[in-house]
């Protein structure tokens, strides 16, 4: 572990220090290690190895190197310097070598030039002082420009770019970028989210850490031509440097996913005859971002944008006069109390945009190109139709079904087509069919009608989608959003493009893996699920079971309302009444039989705590209770002679099936066997009874209790069955441990399996239809054994016509 290199480390902790001070003393013995004369008074920090140079062999050594740090004895200890200072001139062109048509200057001494390097004496116009920023600090050198036939001071510029530097500006540059310093820069604020200030800051401390204030400030210049940087990097990267008279179109500098079916780009030429249309389907997901403000401009007319509508937002001048001919109906939710809807109408009179809305693959988490608008009052459905217009339309050709998730998808797919229809700037594919629906974990706040119509778990094709996954990608924009707030208008759509560019581009890489561990845990999953919905189907009637298949093709195939049946209506009082008559009925028959099975515990192991406590124990949640640490010691008739009423009875199952069998007594072993197997089974029988009637009384009476009282009385009925439950599961345990005495085989024992605590939990399938997690749930095993097939079907007017 960590610790473990640590502890290593320690007892040498001193010996690293002497180390280190060791490097702090006069290197070489202050002799020149090169002309082996001078005084080697200067060292450099930035080449590797223990160094010693006199002044001009220094400048020799760090010809193509002038971006080291180098420092110079005082006598006492190593002070900055520069090469600058050391005489180090800086020859641009000619591959830092000396321009040979250079005329000389009468005044050599002026120049400052080390001699023995070549011509020693050139033109003071043909020099310049300039401030370079590099990933080392920031440096001042005077410069030598090339003085050939065809030079021109206008193109100094092109110059330095060659030398790869970028010019900070185009007349007389006197700042230069090395293009290290912007790459680091670029991955910096796509890696760290850090701000140019930040970073330049940083640069400072490099440069000089005790007094960062008498370093060149650049931060300007850093945050202008650091867009210039990206700009090019990314017209390179998109192959647009080759041919000048091309020109990125909409989105013609973004990346896309991979994986999401694109005619043209990843599909075969056949593949209409190939796939059919739930293979080859968009999914999409749309949601905003309200971190993602912008303040107003001071100025925006004088705005200067490089990729307008070329990345990820879309194009400013056609969404704005979208939004000047789009009506605002300030439709307000009839659903649940969405944020998304009533936010709409506010509005903050300091923000140019109150956040951001975007369009990604559903599947893959990967933003479509110029799909991302600004909000100006929360998310109305103007900003939001244009996103997912432009989404739809992205290569998608030929295309006939999209899924869209949204968090209101309820209420933004009523009129959707109708806006569409209406407005002049928002086009549809034709022939497309839209699919609405709502993220897994939005639906929860929705009312229970939306969840059989927009749940993922009723769209074909849709899969193990939970229609979330923007959630996931917003994080990292919430740390740059405080940064972007206050750019530009151009220079904020710039940094929103890069980052989601560099989103896309990761999981660009990282497809493949993704794809693989998905489709390994995928193979499991459906494995497991098939297997439990094999077993249910075994218990339930064939005819239903063939019906209900014949309802799910028509709902799927007409969707709306007709996908209804999926939702549990809430009974009529006559329906609750009939069911609370036949639990009471079954509560009240046979109870002598059991309680006189229920009195052989004196040799049998005792019951699980879990399910031995009294009324007055119950837990807050009322699910279970701890035992009341009462062991029962099996009677010892040496110590003490028991009352004949509290003695225990001897069953044949006390003895044991080998027994049993070694002492000829077959017919008791058989008799006691049923019995135990009709006691299980009965109790069992009860169980799903009473857990069935504990899931309904939260469903219809604590869910919709309107006051305290009779929130706090539907909590007493449920403690009430709550302790019946326990009960049966006491009596089940009994008969169990009982049968696997009796059964030398374990045949029978395979089927009667232990109940476990977590086993008795309500059914979320009644209580919360709409939950988010329910592509893994399974039903407790006691519902899918053999004895339940009555209880089930409805020709015995069991449970399942009940809930039909």
């Amino acid at each position: 572990s960590q610790n473990d290199f640590i502890r290593e480390w320690l007892p040498w902790r001193t010996e690293y220090l002497n180390v280190i001070l060791e490097g702090e003393q006069l290197a070489k013995g202050g002799i020149c290690e090169q002309c082996c004369q001078a005084e080697g008074s200067i060292r450099c920090m930035s080449c590797t190895g223990v160094h010693a140079w006199c002044g001009p062999c220094a400048v020799k050594a760090h010809r193509n190197l002038p971006f080291h740090k180098v420092q110079r004895w005082n006598g006492t200890h190593y002070q900055a310097t520069s090469l600058m200072d050391l005489g180090f001139l800086w020859h641009v062109g000619h591959g830092g070598g000396p321009c040979p048509q250079a005329q000389e200057n009468p005044n050599p001494e002026e120049s400052g030039y080390v001699s023995g390097e070549g011509p020693p004496n050139y033109r003071r116009s043909s020099r310049s002082q300039m401030t370079i920023v590099h990933t080392e600090g920031i440096f001042t050198h005077e410069v030598s420009w090339c003085s050939c036939p065809g030079s021109d001071p206008i193109d100094l510029h092109l110059s330095l770019l060659r030398e790869r530097l970028f010019p900070a500006s185009i007349s007389k540059p006197k700042t230069a970028f090395t293009f290290e310093v912007l790459n680091h820069f670029l991955i910096d604020a796509l890696e760290c989210k850090t701000s140019a200030m930040s970073f330049y800051q940083k640069l400072k401390r490099f440069t000089n850490n005790a007094f960062p204030d008498r370093v060149p400030d650049r931060y300007r210049e850093l945050m202008r031509v650091s867009r210039l940087w990206r700009d090019l990097k990314h017209r390179k990267w998109f192959g647009f440097g080759h041919d000048t008279e091309l020109d990125p179109g909409e989105g013609g500098l973004a990346l896309f996913c991979p994986a999401c079916p694109q005619p043209g780009i990843n599909l075969p030429p056949d593949w209409k005859a190939r796939y059919d249309s739930n293979t080859v389907t968009r999914q999409y997901v749309i949601d905003g971002n309200f971190t993602a403000q912008h303040m107003k401009m001071n100025k925006p007319e004088m705005d200067v944008s490089l990729s307008d509508g070329k990345g990820y937002m879309v194009s400013e001048i056609p969404y704005q006069s979208h939004l000047q001919q789009s009506v605002d109906n300030k439709e307000r939710s009839t659903c649940s109390n969405h944020r998304a809807i009533n936010a709409a109408n506010i509005n903050k009179s300091n923000l140019r945009s109150t956040g951001i809305g975007a369009t990604a693959c559903a599947r893959h988490g990967c933003f479509v190109p110029h799909s991302v608008v600004d909000f100006q009052k929360g998310e109305r459905y103007m900003n939001t139709d244009y996103s997912i217009c432009n989404a739809l339309s992205y290569h998608s050709e030929n295309i006939t079904t999209a899924l869209v998730i949204y968090d209101v998808g309820c209420q933004w797919s009523v009129n959707f087509r109708s806006r569409v229809k209406s407005s002049s700037s928002l086009f549809l594919p034709s022939g497309l069919e839209i699919i609405p629906a709502v993220g897994k974990f939005h639906l929860a706040a929705h009312k229970l009608s939306c969840f059989p119509r927009y749940s993922l778990n009723f769209v074909k094709g849709a899969g193990h989608l939970d229609g979330e996954i923007l959630e996931t990608l917003w994080a990292p924009f919430n740390k740059i959003s405080p940064t972007a707030r206050s750019m530009t208008q151009a220079h904020r759509q710039e940094v929103y493009d890069d980052h989601m560019r560099d989103s896309n581009w990761k999981k660009l890489v990282g497809i493949v893996p993704s794809l693989l561990k998905k489709y390994k845990t995928s193979n499991k999953c459906l494995e497991d699920m098939n297997q439990a919905y094999e077993q249910l189907n075994a218990v339930l009637d064939p005819n239903k079971v063939a019906r209900w298949e014949l309802d799910a093709v028509k709902a799927e195939a007409d969707r709306g309302e007709a996908l209804d049946i999926y939702l549990q209506e809430v009974k009529t009082s006559e329906k609750r009444q009939r069911l609370s008559s036949r639990i009471e009925k079954f509560h009240s028959t046979g109870q002598a039989f059991l309680k006189g099975l229920e009195i052989d515990g004196a040799f049998i192991p005792q019951d699980d705590p879990a399910f031995c406590a009294q009324e007055d124990q119950e837990k807050e949640d009322g699910e279970f209770w701890e035992d009341d640490d009462t062991v029962l010691e099996a009677p010892d008739e040496e110590v003490q002679e028991l009352a004949s009423e509290l003695m225990s009875i001897w069953m044949p199952s006390s003895i044991g099936a080998a027994k049993l069998m070694e002492i000829g007594l077959h017919d008791l072993l058989k008799e006691e066997m049923e019995l135990r197997i009709g006691q299980a089974n009965d109790c069992l029988d009860q169980l799903r009874t009473d857990l069935g009637s504990k899931a309904m009384l939260y469903r219809q009476n604590f869910r919709t209790a309107n006051s305290t009282r009779e929130g706090t009385r539907t909590k007493k009925e449920i403690q009430k069955v709550v302790v019946r439950i326990n009960k049966h599961v006491r009596s089940y345990q009994r008969a169990r441990k009982a049968i696997l005495r009796l059964d030398l085989n374990d045949n029978i024992g395979e089927k009667f399996k232990e109940i476990q605590p977590e086993d008795l939990a309500v059914s979320k399938e009644v209580t919360e239809e709409n939950r988010f997690g329910q592509g893994v749930s399974k039903m407790a095993w006691f519902w899918m054994v053999d004895g339940e097939q009555n209880l089930l079907n409805g020709d015995s007017g069991g449970l399942m016509e009940e809930c039909e």
